[in-house]
């Protein structure tokens, strides 16, 4: 398969989907795997969440996809950016918005992600996508582009059918787009054991798509919601907290230490 491309996805907002993508990003990296974050959100909070600065004069993803082909080379190792010790970035920012009419009638729209990745992908261990919470455009590139999915889940009633519509999504795009993409691990976040709900839900899971679901749950905890104030990962900036050092399990889970 070669350097393994994942896709963070959940269509559903507020579930933690870019605090896994970045630290867990920034987990491979610190256990010395060399990672490129991808931000494939026009919020742009992977980006700030690892220090990107907005203002930053550099292209973004809205430039590489929007550009002509033979462009495309050099705009993205224009880029990106180191943000930390095996961490690199590919940048988003609002105007990644205006991407979906923009490519409208393009050839091959659902494509385009992952052939410009295809010029970068030899540089790295591993390359986590951060995939904004719709199932627009954006995110089928997403996909297209992934060989597995990441799905943060949050547990409570809605996010079970929530769910079950990216399942079905992930199914049309292999039938159609991406033979290879499989649901690689679904992830329990804002976890709080002493919830019966929690417990009810994370058994839902578990009994329905089995091995699939972590083994690790991440828990409600404030240092995580803090950390992107610093621009910074939980992982790096707050290392002793709870949540933290479940971003690090999941990274060794991912890696099968």
């Amino acid at each position: 398969m070669g350097v393994p491309i994942w896709g963070v996805v959940n269509q559903k907002g507020g579930v933690g989907k870019t605090t896994t993508a970045v630290n867990l990003a920034a987990g491979l990296a610190m256990r010395g795997r060399r990672v490129l974050l991808v931000d494939a959100d026009p919020q742009g909070n992977a980006s700030s969440g690892v220090g990107f600065e907005k203002t930053s004069l550099r292209p973004t993803l809205y430039e590489i996809l929007t550009a002509d082909e033979a462009q495309v080379p050099e705009l993205i190792r224009a880029a990106i950016v180191t943000t930390q010790e095996n961490l690199d970035l590919i940048p988003a920012t609002l105007d990644l918005a205006g991407a979906e009419s923009a490519l409208a009638g393009a050839v091959g729209k659902e494509q385009l992600l992952r052939e410009a990745l295809d010029h970068v992908r030899a540089d790295y261990d591993w390359l986590i996508i951060d995939a904004p919470p719709s199932l627009g455009l954006l995110t089928l590139n997403v996909l297209a582009a992934a060989d597995e999915v990441l799905v943060p889940m949050q547990c409570e009633f809605y996010a079970l059918e929530g769910l079950t519509q990216l399942m079905k999504t992930v199914e049309l795009v292999r039938k159609r787009i991406n033979p290879a993409i499989k649901v690689g691990k679904i992830v329990l976040t804002m976890y709080d054991p002493r919830s019966r709900l929690t417990q009810q839900v994370a058994e839902d899971v578990r009994d329905f798509f089995g091995a699939r679901v972590s083994e690790v749950t991440i828990p409600r905890n404030i240092r995580l919601s803090e950390a992107p104030s610093f621009g910074e990962p939980a992982v790096t900036r707050f290392a002793d907290s709870k949540g933290a050092q479940a971003y690090m399990r999941l990274a060794d889970e991912v890696l099968g230490v």
